[in-house]
């Protein structure tokens, strides 16, 4: 939600090995002479990753039945019966998994009824070693398989940034109370209520549409996929323009009676500032590293690229150093043409604003938010300001998406 967009991520390593590098061959190496390879070869030949996100627990069962050549019993397509992630819904419907994941015991139900037999082991009743030797004896066999269901935060791959967690609390626990104790009448209203006490990371938002690349030998070229995305995300933005939300909020801005402190959240030159913590936050997950005290971003520069026959498009080029080591980074930037406001006194701030921050963020938020406010009629207006039926295909398609990001995140915070 609030993370540049990337192509892959380099994970960190260790604590985790990764599998490509040496170590990960020598390890390999080694289990394979001492035999515990055996169940490898069976299960990469039917690997498949997972078509949604929360389906990582469909996805790792629909190999282990493929290695295990049970048959389905059903056609996957054509005449073929194979396991696919989206054939497993005998335990719980496909449409909750893919919004709230799938447990432990129904991922153990569900290789039940597809015809495994089971041995399930919670942590809480057995031990480390009770694991270890599992593992060994499924290793050494093409007959078993072990399934473990754990948390990627240990291993420091967990895409959850901390700094999140006050602004989903106060979106989605405090401003409820807040609505269910002001008497709010119009718009302008409800935003001075909902941002009555923002917290400082509210503007990490903008990173919405932030996409970062490394560095390539000083190009600042966009290839045909680059081009593809920032187009996609230009309509997305001018369509949030279009909206009667994004009206509303910047005429809210407009007048002049901003809470205390809600100014001081967004810097009057914005691109530099979001360049820095993106450019940052790219550094440090393109390299597998951990934020440092030490990173710092040294140098920023704007690079507009008017190709002829082409659309005009944005760079920022970052240099982040990191214990006296410069690394590279490109912020590619969607362009959408606004108009001046109190905040910015240029005509062209073509670049995410504050407005559009505020507009898609109140478009994402879950639908119950609003249920406390007391006036009947500035409800219906706030349900069709934020409906998605009511957004052009495009945003609407984007909104839900966000909207899904946000349940995952307050499930992960009430877990």
């Amino acid at each position: 939600m609030a993370v540049a967009g990337f192509y892959r991520r380099v994970l960190p390593s260790p604590p985790a090995v990764d599998f490509a590098s040496s170590d990960g061959k020598r390890l390999f190496t080694e289990a394979l002479g001492d035999g515990t390879m055996e169940g490898f070869f069976k299960l990469i030949s039917y690997y498949q990753t997972q078509s949604e996100p929360a389906y990582c627990g469909l996805a790792t069962l629909a190999v282990v039945l493929n290695a295990l050549s049970i048959d389905p019993g059903r056609k996957w397509k054509g005449p073929w019966r194979w396991f696919d992630d989206t054939m497993l819904d005998c335990c719980e419907p496909l449409a909750k998994i893919k919004t709230d994941g799938i447990t432990f015991g129904k991922v153990a139900c569900l290789a039940r009824c597809n015809g495994a037999k089971v041995l399930a082991f919670r942590t809480n009743e057995s031990t480390v070693d009770d694991f270890r030797k599992h593992v060994i004896s499924c290793s050494s066999s093409e007959d078993y398989h072990v399934i473990t269901s754990y948390h990627r935060g240990v291993f420091k791959q967990s895409c959850q940034h901390d700094g999140w967690n006050n602004v989903i609390k106060y979106l989605t626990e405090e401003v409820p109370l807040l609505l269910k104790t002001e008497n709010v009448k119009s718009v302008e209203e409800l935003l001075s209520v909902v941002f009555k006490f923002p917290p400082q990371n509210l503007k990490n938002f903008i990173k919405w549409v932030a996409e970062v690349r490394e560095q390539e030998d000083g190009n600042v070229k966009l290839n045909a996929e680059e081009k593809g995305r920032l187009a996609v995300k230009e309509e997305i933005l001018e369509q949030l323009r279009a909206t009667e939300l994004f009206k509303h909020i910047k005429q809210w801005l407009a007048s002049g009676t901003l809470c205390e402190g809600f100014e001081s959240l967004f810097d009057r030159d914005e691109l530099y500032g979001i360049a820095a913590t993106v450019c940052c936050q790219g550094a440090e997950t393109l390299a597998a590293k951990p934020c440092s005290a030490d990173r710092r971003l040294c140098k920023t520069d704007i690079h507009r690229l008017n190709a002829e026959n082409e659309k005009p498009a944005v760079v920022m080029s970052g240099t982040v150093v990191t214990n006296a080591i410069k690394e590279g980074v490109d912020m590619l930037v969607p362009l959408c043409k606004t108009e001046p406001s109190h905040i910015s006194d240029e005509c062209c701030c073509q670049w995410p604003s504050v407005i559009d921050v505020l507009t898609i963020l109140l478009l994402s938020l879950p639908q119950h938010i609003w249920f406390n406010l007391k006036d009947e009629k500035l409800l219906a207006n706030i349900n069709r300001l934020v409906g998605e039926n009511y957004l052009p295909a495009l945003l609407q398609d984007e909104v839900l998406h966000l909207r899904e990001q946000m349940h995952f995140l307050m499930t992960d915070l009430s877990s």
